[in-house]
């Protein structure tokens, strides 16, 4: 699935363009639904997420989002079982990896800076990652609506951007933005220094993240609680093993 240039460029770089791996067409199909759970959830939008134990930044005030998507429609199965993002993945983590959890993030209009960070509490020996994240793009981004951050070869480092930088809300000199277009799906090993920046757009900037972790570490979302019978009916065996639910 991935060419040996794009793996070496993964383990340099620390992220990695997949391409577009979904359609207009779908992307709209996308929208739509989140449209309608954003109806249907209101205030409790993203309630999953902020109750869970591991999760490390409960409220974000600068981003809209929806939880445990994995349990809210068979068009959210792609983004957790895509053979190109699964491939990415265990380059990444190695065979052994779960789904940590499968989220929506919209940074609001004048919103959705974020601080350089990682998405693991401390540097880890070299390769042994235990973290991964995918941006699956469903607006286009572009330098002006908030589109993530990365500082490339980062996840290399013994520091953490909080210790090496005196104010790590700031742009950092070698950092890069990731612009796409819609449907498009950006990797990144999440030890890689990254974060959201300002939407300087009267538009949300939408997105879903599929986040991977290794098979050792505790889910985000725990996903044997949250399954449910219907979900578990609908997906196959390999999905199942993903999500960690048999």
């Amino acid at each position: 699935m991935l060419s040996q240039t794009q793996i070496e460029t993964l383990d340099s770089d620390g992220y990695l363009s997949l391409g577009q791996l979904l359609s207009y067409a779908e992307v709209d199909l996308v929208n739509n639904r989140i449209d309608e759970l954003i109806a249907l959830e209101g205030r409790n939008a993203g309630s999953e997420l902020f109750d869970s134990k591991y999760i490390r930044h409960p409220q974000e005030e600068g981003a809209y989002r929806l939880a445990n998507l994995v349990n809210k429609g068979a068009i959210f199965d792609i983004f957790y079982t895509h053979p190109k993002v699964l491939a990415a993945i265990e380059a990444v983590l190695g065979n052994q990896f779960k789904l940590s959890s499968l989220n929506y993030r919209a940074a609001k209009p004048g919103q959705g800076l974020q601080k350089l960070h990682v998405d693991f509490g401390n540097s880890v020996p070299d390769g042994e990652y235990k973290v991964c994240n995918t941006i699956w793009l469903l607006d286009d981004f572009t330098k002006h609506n908030g589109a993530t951050r990365i500082v490339p070869g980062t996840h290399k480092l013994k520091q953490l951007p909080q210790e090496a930088m005196t104010d790590n809300s700031l742009p950092h000199p070698d950092e890069i933005l990731i612009q796409g277009l819609a449907g498009s799906v950006f990797l990144f090993n999440s030890h890689v220094w990254h974060g959201g920046t300002n939407n300087r757009t009267d538009k949300y900037r939408r997105s879903i993240h599929s986040y991977f972790c290794a098979t050792d570490q505790p889910q985000q979302l725990d996903q044997r609680q949250y399954i449910t019978p219907e979900t578990r009916n609908r997906i196959g065996i390999s999905a199942q093993k993903i999500l960690d639910v048999l």
